[in-house]
């Protein structure tokens, strides 16, 4: 199995910026790739940004340009650093990860935009 605690979430205004963490722990050995996903209050969950081992990036189209995903694979951690917040960025930030068997979800961590 693999653990993922994230961190980094809050209250920023409008522009600002923060940068979330997600370390894994566990059977780490099984992890491919790793991303992040977030859900605004009754919307689905949808993905953000997803880099691979290799680092192969992947972004939403409405973060493109803002975000930028990384990982340091021997810290087992994947960043998510989110710069020119807008309102519609508030949900809660997930991170994923996907392995050779099961892929993992982290606990979620809450980011606000206020404006």
């Amino acid at each position: 199995q693999v653990q993922l605690v994230e961190s980094g979430g809050g209250l920023v205004q409008v522009g600002g910026s923060l940068r979330l963490s997600c370390v894994a722990s566990g059977s780490i050995f099984s992890i491919n790739t790793m991303g992040w996903y977030r859900q605004a209050p009754g919307k689905q969950r949808e993905l953000v940004a997803v880099i691979t081992r290799g680092g192969v990036t992947n972004y939403a189209d409405s973060v493109k340009g803002r975000f930028t995903i990384s990982r340091d694979n021997a810290r087992n951690t994947v960043y998510l650093q989110m710069n020119s917040l807008k309102p519609e960025d508030t949900a809660v930030y997930y991170c994923r990860v996907t392995t050779t068997g099961l892929p993992y979800w982290g606990q979620g961590t809450q980011v606000t935009v206020s404006s």
